[in-house]
């Protein structure tokens, strides 16, 4: 035995117990009740949960706002055109660099597992995933990282890029990435997803797709990934992140949406930090909130997460990897307020976000792998509105980041 948690108040649990740690994973108790001297920590009744998921983020992209000309007009469109100029200069080295900052933040805030979509296009090359793929090995002890090949040009409109695309899941990538509605044709959108198809078959990878980011209601491309996926059979191992066009589809084409994504049993991400930011910037009063349909999707059995999306680059100036602080941004953007609400939200940062990810491991159980973060809190509710301190963060069984405030008042009310 190496580490022993006691009164543990478990996320969904019922009431408090203590977790067994050896070998980096969570064992039953020992029978005999010897602990052979591990290491002990009291979490004294405050919330405990497997680790913070974080399933969507840009490590290539992370922090270049520290160098980069200001997005003047605040629009997707110029925030991508500044990336083109940064990421011509960009060098494996400084991508992981900033990469290992960023997730060093995540680590101290919770989060034990990251998805990260990385650029593949003639631009960049494939420099954007040797960058994260270096900072992943630098990491590999305390953060477990899948990488995105993320064609965000397009395939077809940027020339060279479904070699690269091939080139990169060659190179370690671990999920085919896609931006299908940045092509130029609808036609051409289709085709941008049956190549991700093709290649994702080839090494038997899931699919991740940025999908209808834009406020142009004649977005169609979920649907068409939604309909690929059944004819390949790829149900379970597809994700859509943003949609913020099904925000603005009419009732009756958002609900046949919404039943083929369940049919086709596509996870969704919604990322409302960015999406606030950005969607609906230019509209005159009443402005859209470029935030998918969460709640609707939600009530359809449809497996809905949230990631931090962008950290400090041309899309959005501010974000930490924090999962609370997205956690009661998504609250509030997707109106869940009521008790059972507030719940879901927090199931997003977690099992939600496992479920993305396909992590068999993620759990309390024995034999899942023992990462657990101690929450200065009682409840979920409590975790969001008071964006909790993480007492403790521990990864593979060991405990890697403690964190305490301390607040002193040189003042007490009159009587």
């Amino acid at each position: 035995m190496d580490l022993i948690v006691k009164n543990a108040n478990l996320w969904r649990g019922d009431g408090t117990r203590d977790l067994y740690i050896a070998d980096g994973r969570f064992v039953a108790p020992p029978e005999d009740g010897k602990t052979n001297g591990a290491e002990t920590i009291d979490a004294a009744g405050r919330l405990c949960v497997a680790g913070f998921v974080e399933p969507h983020i840009h490590l290539d992209k992370a922090l270049i706002n520290e160098d980069v000309r200001p997005n003047v007009s605040g629009t997707l469109d110029e925030a991508i055109e500044i990336i083109w100029e940064r990421k011509r200069a960009y060098t494996v080295e400084e991508i992981a660099e900033r990469a290992g900052r960023v997730i060093r933040s995540a680590l101290a805030n919770g989060v034990t597992r990251i998805r990260s979509h990385v650029d593949v296009d003639n631009i960049g090359g494939l420099r954007p995933l040797e960058g994260v793929a270096e900072a992943r090995r630098r990491h590999s002890d305390v953060m477990d990282i899948q990488i995105v090949a993320f064609p965000q040009e397009g395939i077809l409109k940027n020339g060279g890029t479904e070699k690269l695309m091939w080139q990169a899941m060659e190179a370690g990538a671990d999920v085919v990435g896609g931006m299908p509605f940045n092509e130029k044709h609808p036609q051409d959108s289709a085709r941008h997803i049956s190549i991700a198809f093709e290649i994702a078959k080839a090494f038997d990878a899931d699919i991740d797709m940025h999908v209808d980011e834009t406020d142009d209601v004649g977005a169609r491309t979920l649907e068409m990934l939604a309909e690929q996926t059944m004819e390949h059979g790829w149900q379970g191992r597809v994700t859509a992140g943003h949609t913020c066009a099904l925000a603005g589809y009419s009732e009756d084409y958002a609900n046949a949406v919404i039943a083929l994504v369940r049919e086709a049993k596509i996870h969704m991400i919604t990322n409302p930090a960015t999406n606030l930011m950005l969607q609906g910037r230019l509209d005159a009063q009443p402005k859209r909130r470029g935030i998918t349909r969460v709640k609707e999707l939600l009530a359809e059995g449809i497996n809905v997460s949230f990631g931090q999306d962008c950290v400090k680059d041309t899309f959005y100036p501010f974000g930490r990897v924090d999962p609370l602080e997205v956690g009661l941004i998504a609250a509030h953007a997707a109106h869940m307020s009521m008790p059972q609400e507030i719940e879901q939200v927090f199931d997003m940062q977690t099992n939600a976000a496992a479920k993305v990810m396909r992590l068999a491991d993620y759990g309390f159980e024995p034999g899942c792998t023992a990462d657990l973060v101690i929450l200065d809190a009682g409840n979920a509710s409590e975790a969001l509105c008071k964006q909790a301190v993480r007492s403790a963060v521990i990864k593979n069984g060991r405990v890697i980041v403690e964190n305490e405030t301390r607040q002193d008042w040189r003042w007490t009310p009159q009587e």
